[in-house]
């Protein structure tokens, strides 16, 4: 079977990166704007997360065909702690504390293994 190029690992990773940007935003950006209506904050997250599937369906995709289905979850929980870890602190002004590092070093560790054979 021929090697796959480099590329075929570096699409799905960046999709990924970029559909969690939108996914984290939809999720916890309204934490700012807590005098928003509930209706408004939910159909503006919806908004925001069809940019995310638009995104992450393909990032799986071509992922699946180089990546197993559980090793690109293991790599999406790994995504989804460095986006939500700088987001917290940029956007929310919530720096991680030591235990919430320990916490998702803990869970890196768990998704690293999704990858051993």
């Amino acid at each position: 079977m021929a090697a796959m190029p480099f590329t075929a690992y570096l699409y799905p990773v960046l999709l990924l990166i970029a559909s969690n940007v939108f996914m984290t935003v939809a999720w916890y950006g309204h934490l700012k704007f807590k005098t928003a209506p509930l209706m408004t904050v939910i159909l503006v997250s919806w908004g925001i997360a069809f940019f995310e599937y638009c995104l992450q369906v393909p990032g799986n995709r071509l992922g699946s065909a180089v990546y197993s289905a559980p090793q690109l979850k293991g790599m999406q929980e790994v995504i989804t702690l460095v986006v939500f870890a700088v987001f917290s602190a940029v956007y929310l002004g919530q720096p991680l504390k030591w235990n919430h590092w320990a916490a998702f070093g803990l869970i890196v560790v768990a998704a690293l293994l999704m990858f051993k054979e």
